[in-house]
């Protein structure tokens, strides 16, 4: 189980917010924590301790007014830690060579690949076909619904007809070479994990899988290790003290390294 740091950005700043209220009308959401600091600045923490695979998103949409400055801090990022970052948020074949030429390991991809509430594979082929599937990462971040979990879009405001199961894991895992999901209906609140996701998770022995949403407490690693099988690894954001949560960065990269030994 590793840890996987993350650098979110919206209008130019890096942040925590609550998951699900991005709107790109006027730019808004419900922020937990804004860093006073640049995004290198975490880039180069993360660097200096030798922990890989985090990624950095772009929250605002590419219509935004403030698209630019954010792509500014997530350009600085991957330059201060060339290789070890990811990077997503309006991914697209055709700007995604930019954030590799940068320095990103990989890039993260959903909205490009999803059209009408289902997958297109045809732009997923196309996705695949001009980063490498070795440096494509597919977020399935998703939320509950009656029948299951469903892969959300679009800032995570779209919901999809895409069940998040391992028949779909399965089918995508060809074309990428990790997956991310979130599980927005936690995500930045720091008051519990999505536990059966992490069930449905673990159960598959595919690619490796990055969850995100709700880790709060050391415990919660335990329960993630236990529930996940050992195959998931993590990103935490607001309950992290990085982000004026409570959870040391150190202990917990300290416990995920421990579990992975």
């Amino acid at each position: 189980m590793e840890f996987r740091p993350c650098i979110d950005i919206h209008n130019g700043q890096v942040k925590q917010i609550v998951g699900g209220s991005l709107q790109d009308e006027g730019d808004q959401a419900r922020e937990n924590f804004v860093a006073g600091q640049d995004a290198a600045y975490f880039a180069e923490i993360y660097r200096n301790a030798g922990i890989r695979g985090g990624h950095v998103i772009l929250l605002n949409s590419e219509e935004s007014s403030h698209y630019e400055a954010s792509k500014r801090q997530a350009l600085a990022a991957l330059r201060a830690y060339p290789g070890g970052l990811q990077a997503g948020g309006g991914i697209r074949p055709e700007n995604a060579a930019e954030f590799l030429e940068e320095g990103a390991s990989h890039v993260i991809v959903t909205s490009y690949v999803f059209r009408d509430g289902r997958i297109h594979y045809d732009r997923l082929e196309k996705m695949a076909e001009a980063v490498g599937r070795e440096r494509l990462v597919l977020d399935v971040s998703c939320r509950r619904t009656e029948d299951g979990f469903r892969v959300v879009t679009d800032r995570w405001q779209k919901l999809t007809e895409e069940k998040v199961e391992e028949r779909l894991l399965e089918r995508l895992s060809a074309y990428c070479d990790e997956f991310l999901v979130h599980a927005v209906d936690v995500e930045g609140k720091a008051g519990g994990m999505e536990e059966e996701l992490i069930c449905l998770l673990g159960d598959w022995a595919g690619k490796p899988v990055t969850y995100a949403g709700g880790v709060h407490s050391y415990e919660d690693l335990e329960i993630l290790h236990r529930l996940g099988r050992n195959r998931l690894n993590v990103t935490i954001g607001s309950a992290l003290d990085l982000f004026g949560g409570r959870l040391s960065w150190k202990r917990v990269s300290e416990i995920c390294a421990a579990y992975g030994d």
